[in-house]
């Protein structure tokens, strides 16, 4: 089978042979507008060793560049660094291809494998944090990564050309020509970065922030991650980003996350974000029906202060705000600010069901939501922008604006 990409060289003796995405745009509800990679990776020393597979449909891909490759010497191990399928959807086929391979993995991944795959007569090697590989002319060592993001995940580590294979760690949904940082648009890496780390990872920072100082007994001079870019040039600057993002360090930006009706609530997030800029924080204006929850949940992952708003719709707050919030609940974003406000026909309403909802969740109100009643009045609107001058002056107190 022609392969979509050729192999590329790492270092040393150290091959790409994954899968360049180009076309994937929606991966479980995360929107991937830049495509993705599904990154797998030989080493060839004594011994033949892949580290991760492709997604399904691209095993073909994989396995053509396995035969470029080894020109029919067989793989003596398969490293399993995580077994969602799209690291794993293909290692059916791989062991078909390869049948006297070893499949090194923690035991959750070999548990878990077999519930995705007919194991039965696959030879297993199970490792845990400290264990090491003997391949000849190096030992890869292994480094347990459990809830980064799932409980099977592990970082595996070439100690001889110093690359950590990191799973889905420092990884982005990003689909090009060139395979490292340095030979890429940064910019839109870093994007991608950011929006990866706050969809897939934002939930599991505690456990991140605890790898990445095991981590650092690694020398490094590489990182390749299962999906999007490798780095190479830029190391520093994706470990000090992580290192932000895992402690939650908020910027001087507020969010006003609104849905509307008939533009009453929509006055009422315009009157909040002038007040923001009034203090002379950073404010973003978001639409949550025209947004996305992709892009949303990047935003929230460095503001300071949240206001969501929305009219009432049988009792209730708009179906895409409930969505939202479910999402973020997921997330746990944390050491955020959040007001509430909406407009209501009668009664109980939206602001009622929202502060409700947020009670279950890590984002937590300390104010009464601002409901108004119908239409908002010029004094109501005075009170949307005094509330929004008091969360841009919270934003203002955030580390980022200190250090500024």
């Amino acid at each position: 089978m022609k392969t979509a990409a050729r192999s590329v060289r790492l270092t040393g003796d150290i091959h790409w042979v994954g899968y360049v995405d180009w076309t994937v745009r929606d991966f479980h509800s995360y929107h991937t507008v830049r495509g993705s990679t599904y990154n797998a990776y030989l080493i060839e020393d004594k011994k033949k060793v892949l580290i991760d597979t492709v997604k399904a449909p691209y095993a073909g891909d994989l396995l053509g560049h396995l035969r470029e490759r080894l020109k029919g010497v067989p793989l003596d191990y398969i490293v399993m660094n995580h077994v969602e399928p799209d690291h794993a959807g293909s290692i059916s086929r791989v062991m078909e291809s390869h049948p006297g391979a070893v499949l090194v993995c923690t035991e959750k991944s070999r548990d878990i494998l077999s519930r995705y795959h007919n194991t039965a007569g696959w030879r297993f090697h199970t490792v845990g944090t400290g264990d090491r590989l003997d391949i000849g002319n190096r030992s890869l060592q292994f480094l347990q990564t459990p809830m980064v993001h799932w409980p099977d995940s592990m970082f595996t580590y070439d100690p001889r050309e110093r690359v950590l294979f990191s799973m889905d760690a420092f990884g982005q949904h990003y689909a090009s020509s060139g395979r490292f940082d340095d030979e890429v648009n940064r910019v839109e890496v870093m994007q991608e970065a950011v929006k990866y780390y706050a969809n897939i990872l934002m939930l599991y920072g505690r456990q991140i922030k605890r790898v990445l100082k095991q981590a650092g007994d690694f020398s490094i001079d590489m990182i390749a991650p299962s999906h999007g870019i490798i780095w190479r040039r830029h190391i520093s600057d994706i470990l000090e980003k992580y290192g932000r993002w895992v402690d939650s360090r908020p910027r001087p930006k507020v969010l006003v996350i609104y849905d509307s009706m008939w533009e009453s609530t929509r006055i009422m997030a315009q009157a909040i974000a002038r007040g923001v800029t009034e203090a002379g924080a950073e404010a973003k204006l978001l639409w949550v029906r025209a947004s996305g929850l992709t892009d949303i949940a990047t935003e929230v992952l460095d503001s300071a202060a949240i206001a969501f708003g929305s009219p009432t719709l049988n009792k209730e707050m708009m179906p895409m705000m409930g969505a939202l919030l479910t999402y973020l609940k997921g997330l746990e974003p944390r050491g955020k600010e959040v007001l509430l406000f909406g407009s209501t026909g009668w009664g109980r309403g939206a602001t009622e069901a929202m502060a409700d909802f947020l009670r279950k969740s890590s984002l937590k109100t300390t104010t009464e939501p601002l409901k108004v009643f119908w239409r908002p009045g010029e004094g109501e609107l005075e009170r949307c922008v005094s509330a929004g001058r008091r969360l841009g002056e919270i934003a203002l107190k955030a580390p980022e604006a200190k250090q500024g």
